[in-house]
């Protein structure tokens, strides 16, 4: 057995479906201590381990359910949908990745985006989802997330945007590097409108979507040992040829060199958010 493999069996070992093979169904180890929760007691706490807090990634519909009020949120935009301008092709053609990621997570793509409350004060929300091509920033992402802070500067809304991104979507080249500067545009005039934004940084949030409006935020938070950076690790230590400390793209890293301005666990983001939009705007 190669490398490659052993990794992808410790992987499958601590999913739902081969546990329940060993007949522990319904059941998950966590990753980090091999702690065992049933699938409903994981959900309760927010998926998020009860021994040792590590935080399991969610999809973008658990984190605006996490976020916002029960039945609040509209959706919006839900229609624009990835073309593929350049026929890219690697392993497999850009279109079947499409394909496929929309039937595995039942998105349109990798961002969504809405109107929701909290205590009934309304806010601009959009929630990123790794399960779609890694997060990843396209055309379509950066055209929701464009429009979507364009309205909140029309509907005089502060805004949240939940990053969990590998970085720019590759197989859209330029058409997807644009997304940082035109997001961060809109962002811009958001801004000068003397409006609120905060940022907040899940695991992971990489590349593009770090180097851009995921950075912008008035206030900027994270989740514990959240993988937050710009270029992987490896790629930073073959072109400085230095060993980077362990930690260094820990969100406790970026805290401690003031380039967040709080780690909140996932069972307290809500309250945060509320509690920063009652400081900032009197609601």
């Amino acid at each position: 057995m190669n490398l490659v493999d052993l990794i992808q069996k410790k992987r499958e070992s601590n999913t739902f479906e081969s546990l329940a093979k060993k007949g522990f169904d319904g059941w998950l180890a966590c990753p980090k201590c091999q702690h065992f929760m049933d699938q409903d007691q994981l959900r309760a706490l927010g998926k998020v381990c009860s021994k040792c807090n590590h935080h399991f990634r969610l999809s973008a519909k658990e984190r605006i359910e996490l976020l916002s009020d029960p039945g609040s949120f509209e959706e919006k935009f839900s229609h624009l949908e990835s073309k593929d301008p350049l026929e890219f092709k690697d392993t497999k053609p850009y279109k079947s990745r499409l394909r496929e990621a929309k039937i595995q997570t039942g998105l349109s793509d990798a961002v969504i985006t809405g109107v929701a409350q909290i205590e009934k004060v309304k806010f601009a929300l959009a929630a990123m989802d790794f399960q779609f091509i890694g997060g990843s920033l396209g055309s379509v992402v950066g055209e929701k997330l464009t429009r979507l802070v364009e309205e909140a500067i029309l509907d005089r809304l502060p805004l949240v945007i939940v990053s969990q991104s590998g970085g720019a979507r590759m197989q859209e080249s330029i058409f997807s590097l644009m997304q940082m500067a035109k997001v961060s545009q809109a962002i811009k005039r958001f801004h000068k409108e003397g409006l609120f934004y905060i940022s907040v940084l899940t695991d992971p949030t990489m590349g593009g979507v770090t180097a851009s409006f995921a950075s912008l935020g008035d206030i900027i938070l994270a989740e514990p040992k959240a993988l937050i950076g710009f270029a992987g690790s490896r790629v930073i230590e073959q072109t400085i040829k230095k060993k980077l400390p362990l930690d260094a793209q820990t969100a406790e890293f970026q805290l401690k060199h003031g380039l967040i301005d709080q780690i909140v666990s996932r069972k307290e983001m809500k309250k945060q958010i509320r509690l920063l939009f009652k400081h900032f705007l009197g609601v």
